[in-house]
């Protein structure tokens, strides 16, 4: 999946169905970040909503 890694996009989560294997980019054209706090003040509170679960049988 590197050929469609996002080089304006860097990601490590290795359990995201976006990741690019071998390379630490996301696949997306876009992401979508939001947060799971009112107020957030630190980079902790942030979330990627674009997050999809790597289907792991296959």
């Amino acid at each position: 999946m590197n050929e469609n890694a996002n080089k304006s996009i860097q990601c490590c989560v290795t359990s995201c169905k976006h990741h690019c294997s071998g390379v630490d980019y996301c696949s997306l054209d876009k992401i979508h970040v939001g947060t799971h706090e009112k107020n957030p003040t630190q980079d902790q509170c942030t979330d990627c909503q674009s997050f999809v679960m790597k289907n792991s049988c296959c």
